[in-house]
């Protein structure tokens, strides 16, 4: 039986953002963590070298950087550096060109010849009302817009980009797939609304508050929270499996950082039928293979400009990616999936040691696919970067189907917590006015599975968090985020 007043069930970046604001409002937190170690997604750790760190899953934020609960948590105060690459993300291309989306729009635009004007009128104006893209992104989308003219030009441009229509905007190969590139990162079938509105969010962050990388490994961001929680009187459980919500018994509020999946395993049959059922019907997306390497050198991509780049996209062309995303989508694997290579070392030069540094890499594949994603990653960053091969003294493959071992939340490895689709992800998990809210007295879900869905911005645990108060502990009075960094500086919720 818990003696503490919140029971937060996992503690990835959402449980850590719910865990901060309960414990400021003056309650006693208890966190529950069935590995030894906390963070979920924001895990680092020494894999071949001891001094050579590698992020288990997220390496880079855009997210932290551009989040309201993030930008109200104060990552720079609280010791997190988080570091801008000169080129947010590149785009190999074969023959030895690449497409580059430089932190700065002017000379993304300088670089993308005829298209410059084009991509320049696309994120322009998302840079201009970028606060309120975000704000209207990374909400829990039950309310009205603050900013409706950010909502139109996100609509507008959401429409085009996310049908056929968008990809014969552009002249060349480069721009299309630049674009493209990003919106693959709604994991899923392309086009879509969905992936389009992913494309517009991250694609103008790229030229705003950046794709930064956190000096020293993901982590960082996770010990921050972990800290601030422990500071007020918050306290930690590892290497423990929590099981059954009888075992949280005593708590006024379980907050759980699980997908829907492990919220019926812990329920049992204490929820009522429609809502299980509608859980049960809640769709997972492909899933992602990881390979980390250790290498010898940069990699020695065809294109040296690359090298400067803190993301990679690999994906061949606009035609290319569509073909291979929307075959995970259905549930067959490609031969040259699109893949995510991170050189950690090129925007935080303190991962490397002489001889040795890090890379990361990503592949999509099918949901569950138990492929082995080595070869197919190394066999897809050769293709862009020849000799790569001659370079890697060691590896780690995880296949898609291991991803769930690792954390629960990953159903067959999709480390989204749920297909990214228009429906889901205004009714994650299912359809109802506060998502966060389930039918037990006193229990909510914070995870990725709810608004405003994955990434590392905090921002379902903030809401989940905001949620129990209002409705466990009757604060009426809670500040919204725009009053969050003076409640911080407080310690007090309200």
């Amino acid at each position: 039986m818990s003696a503490a007043d919140v029971a937060i069930v996992g503690t990835g970046p959402n449980g850590l953002a719910a865990g901060v604001v309960l414990a400021r409002a003056g309650l006693r937190v208890e966190l529950h963590e069935q590995a030894e170690t906390i963070g979920g997604g924001l895990r680092t750790v020494p894999l071949f070298d001891s001094g050579v760190v590698h992020d288990l899953c997220a390496a880079v934020h855009p997210m932290a950087a551009a989040s309201p609960f993030f930008r109200a948590f104060g990552l720079a105060a609280r010791g997190v550096e988080l570091l801008h690459p000169e080129i947010s993300y590149a785009h190999p291309l074969d023959g030895g060109r690449a497409a580059l989306a430089y932190r700065s729009l002017a000379a993304t635009c300088a670089h993308l010849g005829p298209d410059g004007p084009r991509w320049r009128q696309l994120m322009g104006p998302l840079l201009e009302h970028s606060d309120g893209v975000v704000d209207l992104l990374l909400s829990g989308q039950r309310g009205l817009p603050r900013d409706p003219v950010a909502a139109v030009l996100l609509a507008r441009r959401v429409a085009v980009h996310g049908s056929g229509l968008g990809a014969a905007r552009f002249r060349g190969e480069e721009a299309a797939a630049l674009l493209t590139g990003v919106a693959a990162h709604a994991v899923g079938r392309l086009p879509s609304l969905a992936s389009g509105a992913v494309a517009m969010l991250l694609g103008h962050l790229a030229h705003g508050t950046g794709w930064p990388l956190p000096r020293g490994g993901s982590a960082r961001i996770a010990e921050a929270m972990a800290q601030d929680i422990t500071a007020h009187g918050g306290v930690f459980h590892t290497g423990h499996t929590v099981t059954d919500l009888a075992e949280l018994r005593g708590a006024r509020a379980v907050l759980l950082d699980t997908s829907p999946k492990g919220l019926l395993a812990l329920a049992g049959d204490r929820l009522p039928r429609p809502y299980a059922r509608g859980l049960g019907r809640f769709r997972y997306g492909p899933g992602a293979a990881k390979v980390d390497f250790l290498v010898s050198e940069p990699i020695p991509w065809s294109d040296p400009a690359v090298g400067r780049a803190g993301t990679v996209h690999l994906g061949g062309t606009h035609a290319e990616m569509v073909r291979q995303e929307t075959a995970n989508a259905r549930g067959v694997r490609t031969r040259e999936p699109f893949v995510l290579v991170v050189d950690p070392a090129v925007t935080d030069p303190g991962r490397a040691l002489p001889g040795k540094r890090p890379v990361w890499a990503y592949a999509h594949v099918p949901n569950g696919d138990p492929t082995d994603p080595y070869d197919l990653v190394r066999a897809r960053i050769e293709r862009y970067a020849p000799g790569f091969g001659d370079t890697v003294l060691d590896h780690r493959s995880v296949p898609a189907a291991h991803y769930e071992a690792y954390n629960p939340n990953y159903v067959g490895g999709d480390i989204g917590s749920g297909a990214i689709t228009l429906y889901q992800s205004l009714a994650r998990p299912v359809p109802r006015l506060d998502p966060y809210r389930t039918p037990l007295p006193g229990v909510f879900l914070c995870s990725a599975a709810t608004p405003p869905g994955p990434s590392v911005h905090g921002m379902s645990g903030y809401l989940a968090a905001i949620s129990a108060l209002r409705h466990r502990f009757g604060m009426r009075d809670v500040p919204g985020l725009s009053a969050t960094s003076e409640s911080f500086k407080s310690g007090r919720a309200r």
